[in-house]
Order: C-alpha cells, then sequence, then structure tokens
C-alpha cells in the first residue's frame, strides 16, 4: 500500500496545463537575436536577389507563416523546433510587412513606426482585459496563444520601423543604430536586476529592442559597403544565422529531451 502512495505521490501531475512558450534563459536572448537579423536579411533575400519582389515575396512568406503557427498551435506545449519555425517566418514577414507599407504604399517610417506602437499598445491591453495577464509563464491555451504571437508581429514590424528610421531617416548608419539599441537593452538589463524592473514590462520592451538590433547589424554584415555595410551579402548573412539557429534548436532539443528522461528516472 505504501508503494502505492509513494507511486502516486511521484506521479506527473496531468492536470497542471504546459506552457507553450519557452522561458527566458540566455539561448532564448540569443536564438532571438539570430533569429530577428536573419528575418531581415532573408526578407532582402527573397524579396531583391531573388527578383520575387515585396508583394508576391509577402504572400508567399505569409502562407509559409499561417503552416508554420498551424502546427505550433497544434503542439499544445513548447517544442523547439515549431516554436522557433514560428518566429524566424514571424521575423521574415513583420519585416515585409514594414517594407511594403513604406516601399510600396508610401508610408512613412515615422507614421509605421507610430501605427505599430499603437497596434502593440492595443493588442497589450486587448489581451490583459480579456485574460487579466500578460505573463509568458502562462500561455497554456489557445486564446493566449493567440495574443502572444499576435503581439511578436507586432514587435517585429515596429522593430523594423523603428530601426530603419533610425538608420535611415535619421542617418545614423548600421553600426551606430546597432550600438544605440545594444545600450538600451542593456539599460533595461541593469534596471530589471538592479533596479525591480516589472518582468513583464522589461521582457517586452527588450523583445521590441531587439529586432532593431538584430536588424541594423544583418544589415551591416549583407549591405554593399557603398551603403555603409561589409558587403557580405544577404546569402552569406542569412545562411551563417540559419546555421547557429539550427545549431542551438539542436542543442534546446537533446538538452530538454535528457532533461526529461532524468525527470523520468527520477520519479
Amino acid at each position: 500500500m505504501s508503494r502505492i502512495a509513494s507511486f502516486a505521490a511521484n506521479a506527473p501531475d496531468t492536470s497542471m496545463p504546459l506552457n507553450r512558450v519557452p522561458d527566458v534563459t540566455f539561448d532564448f536572448w540569443l536564438i532571438k537575436l539570430m533569429a530577428v537579423t536573419m528575418g531581415e536579411t532573408a526578407a532582402d533575400y527573397l524579396a531583391v536577389n531573388l527578383g520575387f519582389g515585396l508583394t508576391a515575396t509577402s504572400l508567399i512568406m505569409t502562407a509559409v507563416l499561417i503552416g508554420a503557427l498551424v502546427l505550433q498551435f497544434g503542439q499544445k506545449r513548447y517544442v523547439p523546433w515549431s516554436y522557433w519555425l514560428a518566429v524566424v517566418l514571424i521575423s521574415i514577414v513583420g519585416t515585409l510587412v514594414t517594407d511594403n507599407l513604406v516601399d510600396n504604399f508610401g508610408v512613412s517610417l515615422v507614421t509605421t513606426t507610430a501605427v505599430f506602437t499603437l497596434a502593440l499598445a492595443a493588442t497589450f491591453l486587448i489581451w490583459s482585459a480579456s485574460e487579466r495577464t500578460l505573463s509568458i509563464h502562462e500561455v497554456f491555451t489557445g486564446k493566449r496563444e493567440a495574443f502572444y504571437w499576435l503581439a511578436i508581429l507586432f514587435t517585429f514590424a515596429l522593430g523594423t520601423a523603428a530601426g530603419d528610421l533610425v538608420a535611415e531617416k535619421f542617418g545614423l548608419g548600421y553600426l551606430s543604430t546597432g550600438i544605440l539599441f545594444g545600450m538600451i537593452i542593456t539599460s533595461l538589463t541593469f534596471g530589471y536586476f538592479v533596479l525591480g524592473l516589472d518582468p513583464v514590462l522589461g521582457f517586452w520592451l527588450a523583445y521590441i529592442f531587439t529586432r532593431p538590433l538584430g536588424a541594423s547589424f544583418g544589415d551591416l554584415l549583407s549591405q554593399p559597403t557603398q551603403y555603409g555595410g561589409l558587403g557580405l551579402g544577404t546569402i552569406i548573412t542569412s545562411a551563417l544565422f540559419l546555421s547557429a539557429i539550427l545549431l542551438i534548436v539542436v542543442w534546446m532539443t537533446v538538452s530538454r529531451d535528457g532533461n526529461d528522461r532524468r525527470s523520468e528516472l527520477a520519479r
């Protein structure tokens, strides 16, 4: 009888819902930064180098993103490969949304930055009013996950607009813009660890500002030297960051599986 009681005490609690998004760790921010950098260069490669154009590229990548999100929503828990596939694709689409508004429809970078700021704020307000939380540690329903991915899309679109505004409209250039947003993220990190910045607010602010940080360094690496870049090109830059993303995702998957097996043995 005692053996049965011991087994019941150590059995996993299947009543607890599983979070569908990852914990915020160092490798989370590392792969996120690489994903947004690749999103910038991959969007340029597809639209310009392959000659698809912004409109066709946007339609194609939106369709691919929808398919990836269907896979992600079907997981019902955090699975590294499906989650980060969705992040990479939504980074590309978010970049294309801003580029379309600016290049095809003539909307200024100031306007797009303001519009996406309002759209993101509205998403957070509706999300908070509906779910009473913006915590990424409690994304365990389809509704909360939908709010989460909508917010992610707007952070990428906003980050693209803000980064281009500072680098191009204000004329700071790619390197200076990257340093500027890096300093902002550093100040947020200091605020969180030292000054007690609210973790939810700090997370979303950092998520927004890593987009222009990654995009600036992506442009710095890929753009021709006459435009202030290092001239590596979008193909090499995208391939480098895609390879790094794949390696980190494999490491995440292997380490996660190992932790799960150790947890099962401990029971």
